[in-house]
Protein backbone atom coordinates (compact mmCIF):
# COMPACT_ATOMS: atom_id res chain seq x y z
CA UNK A 1 0.00 0.00 0.00
CA UNK A 2 1.38 3.37 -1.02
CA UNK A 3 0.97 6.01 1.64
CA UNK A 4 0.10 9.61 0.82
CA UNK A 5 2.85 12.16 1.25
CA UNK A 6 3.60 12.46 4.95
CA UNK A 7 4.61 15.53 6.93
CA UNK A 8 6.33 15.55 10.35
CA UNK A 9 5.18 17.08 13.58
CA UNK A 10 5.10 16.53 17.34
CA UNK A 11 2.00 15.68 19.34
CA UNK A 12 0.67 18.29 21.71
CA UNK A 13 -2.49 16.41 22.70
CA UNK A 14 -5.17 14.06 21.42
CA UNK A 15 -8.72 14.88 22.51
CA UNK A 16 -12.42 14.39 21.74
CA UNK A 17 -11.40 11.03 20.21
CA UNK A 18 -11.16 12.41 16.68
CA UNK A 19 -8.89 15.42 17.11
CA UNK A 20 -5.20 16.01 17.80
CA UNK A 21 -3.16 19.17 18.15
CA UNK A 22 0.37 18.98 16.79
CA UNK A 23 3.35 21.27 16.47
CA UNK A 24 4.83 21.52 12.96
CA UNK A 25 7.69 23.57 11.49
CA UNK A 26 4.98 25.96 10.29
CA UNK A 27 3.30 26.22 13.69
CA UNK A 28 0.56 24.48 15.66
CA UNK A 29 -2.37 22.89 13.86
CA UNK A 30 -5.33 20.60 14.55
CA UNK A 31 -5.63 17.38 12.57
CA UNK A 32 -8.14 14.53 12.35
CA UNK A 33 -7.40 11.42 14.44
CA UNK A 34 -8.80 8.33 12.63
CA UNK A 35 -8.78 6.10 15.70
CA UNK A 36 -11.61 5.66 18.21
CA UNK A 37 -9.62 3.52 20.66
CA UNK A 38 -7.71 4.45 23.78
CA UNK A 39 -4.44 4.63 21.78
CA UNK A 40 -2.48 3.59 24.86
CA UNK A 41 1.22 4.18 24.25
CA UNK A 42 0.53 5.87 20.91
CA UNK A 43 -0.54 9.32 22.04
CA UNK A 44 2.25 10.47 24.30
CA UNK A 45 2.80 14.23 24.49
CA UNK A 46 5.84 15.23 22.44
CA UNK A 47 5.88 12.08 20.31
CA UNK A 48 6.97 12.52 16.70
CA UNK A 49 4.00 12.05 14.40
CA UNK A 50 3.43 11.89 10.67
CA UNK A 51 0.31 13.26 8.99
CA UNK A 52 -1.16 13.51 5.51
CA UNK A 53 -2.96 16.45 3.91
CA UNK A 54 -6.19 16.42 1.91
CA UNK A 55 -7.02 18.93 -0.81
CA UNK A 56 -10.77 18.46 -0.21
CA UNK A 57 -12.08 21.98 0.49
CA UNK A 58 -15.10 20.58 2.37
CA UNK A 59 -12.96 19.08 5.13
CA UNK A 60 -12.80 21.08 8.34
CA UNK A 61 -9.34 19.72 9.10
CA UNK A 62 -7.10 19.04 6.12
CA UNK A 63 -4.60 16.95 8.07
CA UNK A 64 -4.99 13.29 9.04
CA UNK A 65 -2.79 11.66 11.66
CA UNK A 66 -1.18 8.59 10.03
CA UNK A 67 1.83 7.38 12.06
CA UNK A 68 3.48 7.88 15.41
CA UNK A 69 7.03 7.04 16.45
CA UNK A 70 7.26 5.10 19.73
CA UNK A 71 10.24 3.72 21.61
CA UNK A 72 9.36 0.26 20.20
CA UNK A 73 8.73 1.17 16.58
CA UNK A 74 6.43 3.00 14.20
CA UNK A 75 2.70 2.62 14.59
CA UNK A 76 -0.07 3.44 12.15
CA UNK A 77 -2.91 5.01 14.12
CA UNK A 78 -5.14 5.11 11.05
CA UNK A 79 -7.22 2.01 11.80
CA UNK A 80 -9.14 2.51 8.56
CA UNK A 81 -6.10 1.22 6.66
CA UNK A 82 -6.25 -2.27 8.20
CA UNK A 83 -8.91 -3.55 5.79
CA UNK A 84 -6.99 -2.39 2.74
CA UNK A 85 -3.79 -3.98 4.08
CA UNK A 86 -5.53 -7.34 4.56
CA UNK A 87 -7.25 -7.21 1.16
CA UNK A 88 -3.91 -6.47 -0.51
CA UNK A 89 -2.19 -9.30 1.38
CA UNK A 90 -5.01 -11.76 0.61
CA UNK A 91 -4.78 -11.00 -3.10
CA UNK A 92 -1.02 -11.57 -2.91
CA UNK A 93 -1.45 -14.97 -1.26
CA UNK A 94 -0.03 -13.87 2.09
CA UNK A 95 -3.03 -14.79 4.24
CA UNK A 96 -3.05 -18.36 5.53
CA UNK A 97 -5.85 -20.61 4.22
CA UNK A 98 -7.26 -17.91 1.92
CA UNK A 99 -7.17 -18.65 -1.80
CA UNK A 100 -5.61 -15.61 -3.53
CA UNK A 101 -7.67 -16.35 -6.63
CA UNK A 102 -10.95 -16.10 -4.71
CA UNK A 103 -13.22 -13.12 -5.25
CA UNK A 104 -12.95 -10.59 -2.44
CA UNK A 105 -16.22 -8.86 -1.55
CA UNK A 106 -16.08 -5.98 0.92
CA UNK A 107 -18.71 -4.93 3.47
CA UNK A 108 -20.82 -8.09 3.33
CA UNK A 109 -24.03 -8.12 5.38
CA UNK A 110 -24.08 -10.62 8.24
CA UNK A 111 -26.28 -13.44 6.92
CA UNK A 112 -29.49 -14.50 8.58
CA UNK A 113 -29.82 -17.80 10.41
CA UNK A 114 -33.25 -19.45 10.28
CA UNK A 115 -34.59 -16.23 8.81
CA UNK A 116 -33.24 -14.07 11.62
CA UNK A 117 -29.83 -12.41 11.93
CA UNK A 118 -27.90 -13.33 15.07
CA UNK A 119 -26.20 -9.96 14.89
CA UNK A 120 -27.02 -7.01 12.68
CA UNK A 121 -24.24 -5.36 10.73
CA UNK A 122 -21.56 -6.29 8.24
CA UNK A 123 -18.42 -8.34 8.01
CA UNK A 124 -15.38 -6.65 6.49
CA UNK A 125 -15.03 -9.22 3.70
CA UNK A 126 -16.19 -12.43 2.17
CA UNK A 127 -13.27 -14.19 0.47
CA UNK A 128 -14.39 -17.28 -1.38
CA UNK A 129 -16.37 -19.31 1.14
CA UNK A 130 -14.99 -17.49 4.18
CA UNK A 131 -16.42 -14.56 6.11
CA UNK A 132 -13.58 -12.36 7.33
CA UNK A 133 -13.44 -9.72 10.03
CA UNK A 134 -10.35 -7.52 10.51
CA UNK A 135 -9.20 -5.84 13.71
CA UNK A 136 -6.38 -3.31 13.99
CA UNK A 137 -3.86 -3.87 16.79
CA UNK A 138 -1.96 -0.84 18.09
CA UNK A 139 -1.60 -1.67 21.80
CA UNK A 140 1.91 -2.98 22.47
CA UNK A 141 2.92 -4.47 25.79
CA UNK A 142 6.18 -5.96 27.07
CA UNK A 143 8.18 -8.42 24.99
CA UNK A 144 6.54 -7.44 21.71
CA UNK A 145 3.06 -8.64 22.70
CA UNK A 146 0.25 -6.83 20.91
CA UNK A 147 -3.18 -6.88 22.58
CA UNK A 148 -6.71 -6.27 21.31
CA UNK A 149 -8.88 -4.41 22.11
CA UNK A 150 -7.39 -1.35 23.81
CA UNK A 151 -10.84 -0.41 25.18
CA UNK A 152 -14.04 -2.34 25.84
CA UNK A 153 -15.61 -3.07 22.44
CA UNK A 154 -19.16 -4.40 22.17
CA UNK A 155 -18.82 -4.17 18.38
CA UNK A 156 -15.79 -6.47 18.33
CA UNK A 157 -17.62 -9.03 20.48
CA UNK A 158 -20.62 -8.85 18.16
CA UNK A 159 -18.44 -9.75 15.19
CA UNK A 160 -16.85 -12.68 17.05
CA UNK A 161 -20.29 -14.07 17.83
CA UNK A 162 -21.42 -13.58 14.25
CA UNK A 163 -18.35 -15.44 12.93
CA UNK A 164 -19.09 -18.32 15.30
CA UNK A 165 -22.65 -18.42 13.97
CA UNK A 166 -21.30 -18.74 10.42
CA UNK A 167 -19.19 -21.72 11.51
CA UNK A 168 -22.19 -23.36 13.16
CA UNK A 169 -24.01 -22.89 9.85
CA UNK A 170 -21.34 -24.90 8.05
CA UNK A 171 -19.35 -21.96 6.66
CA UNK A 172 -15.94 -20.53 7.52
CA UNK A 173 -15.26 -17.61 9.81
CA UNK A 174 -11.84 -15.93 9.96
CA UNK A 175 -10.74 -13.22 12.37
CA UNK A 176 -7.59 -11.39 11.32
CA UNK A 177 -5.63 -9.22 13.73
CA UNK A 178 -3.64 -6.69 11.71
CA UNK A 179 -0.83 -5.40 13.93
CA UNK A 180 -0.16 -1.88 12.67
CA UNK A 181 2.54 -1.35 15.30
CA UNK A 182 5.84 -2.53 13.84
CA UNK A 183 7.06 -3.61 17.28
CA UNK A 184 4.38 -6.29 17.68
CA UNK A 185 5.77 -9.86 17.53
CA UNK A 186 2.72 -11.78 18.76
CA UNK A 187 -0.96 -11.04 19.47
CA UNK A 188 -3.28 -11.92 22.36
CA UNK A 189 -6.75 -10.80 23.44
CA UNK A 190 -6.62 -8.06 26.10
CA UNK A 191 -8.52 -10.00 28.74
CA UNK A 192 -7.72 -7.45 31.45
CA UNK A 193 -9.33 -4.66 29.40
CA UNK A 194 -12.30 -6.54 27.91
CA UNK A 195 -12.81 -9.92 29.61
CA UNK A 196 -16.12 -10.49 27.79
CA UNK A 197 -14.37 -10.18 24.44
CA UNK A 198 -11.55 -12.54 25.47
CA UNK A 199 -14.08 -15.15 26.65
CA UNK A 200 -16.19 -14.74 23.52
CA UNK A 201 -13.13 -15.17 21.32
CA UNK A 202 -12.06 -18.30 23.22
CA UNK A 203 -15.48 -19.85 22.75
CA UNK A 204 -15.57 -18.88 19.08
CA UNK A 205 -12.19 -20.48 18.34
CA UNK A 206 -13.33 -23.64 20.14
CA UNK A 207 -16.26 -23.73 17.71
CA UNK A 208 -13.94 -23.40 14.72
CA UNK A 209 -13.45 -19.69 14.08
CA UNK A 210 -9.93 -19.22 12.68
CA UNK A 211 -7.93 -16.49 14.44
CA UNK A 212 -4.85 -15.23 12.60
CA UNK A 213 -2.40 -12.39 13.24
CA UNK A 214 -0.14 -10.49 10.85
CA UNK A 215 2.54 -7.85 11.28
CA UNK A 216 3.30 -4.79 9.18
CA UNK A 217 6.31 -2.85 7.93
CA UNK A 218 6.66 0.71 6.71
CA UNK A 219 9.29 3.02 5.24
CA UNK A 220 7.06 6.14 5.46
CA UNK A 221 6.28 5.80 1.76
CA UNK A 222 4.49 2.44 1.86
CA UNK A 223 2.81 0.24 4.45
CA UNK A 224 2.22 -3.47 4.07
CA UNK A 225 1.67 -6.79 5.81
CA UNK A 226 5.00 -8.59 5.70
CA UNK A 227 4.76 -11.57 8.10
CA UNK A 228 2.44 -13.84 10.00
CA UNK A 229 2.58 -13.54 13.80
CA UNK A 230 1.84 -16.06 16.54
CA UNK A 231 -1.64 -15.70 18.01
CA UNK A 232 -2.35 -16.92 21.55
CA UNK A 233 -5.58 -16.94 23.53
CA UNK A 234 -3.68 -16.11 26.71
CA UNK A 235 -0.89 -13.63 27.19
Amino acid sequence: MQLPRLYPGHLIRRYKRFLADIETPQGAMTIHCPNTGAMTGCAEMGARVWYSLSDNPKRKYAGTWELVETSQGLCSVNTGRANALVAEAAAAGLIESVDPDSEIKAEVAIPQTLGKPVEKGRFDFKVGDAYVEVKSVTLLRADGVGAFPDAVSARALKHVRALADRVRSGERGILIFCAQHTGVRSVVPAADIDPAYALGLKRATEEGVEALAYGCATDLASFSIDRQLPFRLEG
